[in-house]
């Protein structure tokens, strides 16, 4: 068995994608349009043999309410400090910040929680993180 991907709806594919590609650095692997079921699929993943992020996005909009049956996507990288502040540079807030410079919390723009985690052994806890208080639920 090999796992494949986790499937997010978006209303915002644009948004999401940009959040995932331009945010966190990955990559649109592959685009499928399907006129017959009138939804599009977008593939987004480190590259095309890794696990994958599909965003389905329907093209007949209809809103999504977030349940509690999902918990969060998790990501190691390299350096927490430095994508957290290129996140926030973007203006994605930091739910819950890199105190520990080890893990951090953020959403996207589907309010899907987003778990990093930083590669190999912590950092040593920095500022600003260290003073910034955490927000809302991650």
């Amino acid at each position: 068995m090999k796992y494949l991907h986790a499937m997010i709806r978006t209303n915002c594919p644009q948004q999401s994608i940009d959040f995932y590609c331009q945010g966190l650095g990955l990559n649109l692997i592959r685009e499928k349009k399907v006129e017959a079921g009138r939804f599009t699929l977008y593939f987004i993943g480190e590259n095309a043999t890794a696990p994958l992020i599909e965003l389905t996005y329907n093209w007949d909009e209809k809103p999504y309410t977030g349940g509690d049956q999902f918990g969060h996507l998790a990501f190691e990288v390299d350096d927490i400090y430095q994508l957290c502040h290129h996140l926030q540079s973007t203006g994605v807030t930091i739910l819950r910040p890199p105190k520990d410079g080890r893990m951090a919390f953020v959403k996207d723009p589907n309010n899907i929680s987003i778990e990093l985690l930083q590669a190999g052994e912590a950092l040593q806890p920095a500022q600003p993180w260290l003073d910034m208080p955490s927000v809302g639920s991650w």
